[in-house]
């Protein structure tokens, strides 16, 4: 068998250009920055993930840059001359040595479970249970977008991806505003497909009672993360008042906040990132709170790159209780990627990849092509 032994963790900064400016809450994106991972086995397999943050450190406080920093200086040493079978005890040695940082710690988990599952010849989800389902399907994110320039984008997705879902983000504006825009938008597409918001937590409580009801009125399906991390007991009023079910995300970063929330009965669905969450390890503690607890999940997005969506879609694709579809879209957002094989979008879903690993593997011309000077 093939030495499971680690000898090398390196880290490369990637500079990816969307193909077209992704609106936030409080920020535009126009590139995504990210930390490509790689972890090699004495036996000379490599595994690889990636370290993301959707636009930047106002998400969730950490950066590709930070991520660096943390990964080659206090990760690497505790996983060097380890064994990557010894996974769940790296990650324990992680926690008493580095706090937070679980964009960082994903990115190596990743990784890990990578180099692992290509080292037995078998794929990832394999290492996480097995076979579930072999897709899932995907919601499609819009920036903040004129009216017609949304119509047209959904548009063209319907005919080119056979996307049914829609995520309009809202926060970045007045309130009144970006309700309205989301009123025109609804009226505009006549039911034609499902939309659902995301408020990025940039509500108060009584901006999100005032303009919520109008959204549920205009045929909104979802409200996800309307008011701040911190107010369960909002999110909860918005549950019980409003009628259209709730997801949290900022909310849940740890298996802790998922227990807070299934406790206080302050959401529906809990927006599961691999990323936020610490990696596919953590990742499988939250869903098993929100399976328990009786409440959906779904497969949500750093808007990762292809290394990064191929593992939250190996977790999902294992993982019964990610049955709230996915916003896994990422890779799709990129003006193009930097594997050999790009993961498969149709008919409304993505597809998992065959392949040992995670079943993708990098296109080194296109990594330097990328790489940050």
């Amino acid at each position: 068998m093939t030495d499971l032994t680690i000898s090398q963790v390196k880290t490369t900064l990637l500079d990816v250009p969307l193909f077209r400016p992704h609106g936030f809450a409080t920020y535009t994106a126009t590139e995504q920055p990210i930390l490509l991972v790689e972890v090699v086995l004495e036996g000379g397999v490599s595994g690889f993930g990636e370290g993301v943050v959707p636009g930047g450190p106002w998400w969730g406080g950490e950066s590709a840059e930070t991520m660096k920093v943390i990964i080659d200086g206090h990760l690497a040493p505790i996983m060097i001359g380890r064994e990557v079978n010894q996974l769940v005890g790296i990650l324990a040695d992680f926690e008493r040595s580095v706090a937070n940082m679980r964009f960082a710690k994903a990115a190596v988990d990743v990784a890990m479970h990578d180099a692992w599952a290509r080292a037995l010849g078998l794929q990832v989800r394999d290492l996480l249970g097995g076979c579930y389902r072999e897709e899932v399907d995907v919601t499609w994110a819009l920036g903040v977008l004129p009216l017609e320039e949304a119509v047209a984008e959904i548009e063209e997705r319907i005919a080119e991806y056979g996307h049914t879902s829609f995520k309009l983000k809202m926060g970045s504006g007045d309130p009144a505003v970006d309700t309205e825009r989301i009123e025109q938008l609804a009226g505009a597409l006549g039911g034609k497909v499902g939309l659902r918001i995301d408020v990025n937590a940039r509500w108060d409580r009584m901006t999100a009672l005032k303009y919520l009801p109008r959204l549920a009125e205009a045929g909104i399906e979802l409200f996800e993360q309307p008011t701040p991390a911190h107010d369960l007991a909002t999110l909860r009023e918005i549950v019980t008042r409003i009628g259209v079910p709730v997801m949290a995300d900022e909310s849940v970063a740890s298996p802790a906040d998922a227990l807070a929330v299934a406790h206080t009965q302050a959401a529906d669905v809990i927006a599961l990132k691999t990323t936020k969450l610490g990696g596919l390890q953590e990742s499988t503690k939250v869903a098993a709170i929100a399976e328990a607890a009786g409440l959906a999940c779904h497969g949500a997005t750093s808007l990762e790159g292809p290394f990064g969506t191929a593992a939250s879609l190996h977790f999902a694709c294992a993982t019964p209780a990610v049955n709230y579809g996915s916003e896994l879209f990422g890779p799709m957002l990129l003006r193009e990627s930097y594997t050999t094989e790009d993961l498969v979008y149709k008919d409304g879903v993505v597809q998992l990849p065959q392949g040992p690993g995670l079943g993708l593997d990098p296109d080194w011309d296109k990594v330097k092509a990328f790489t940050r000077d």
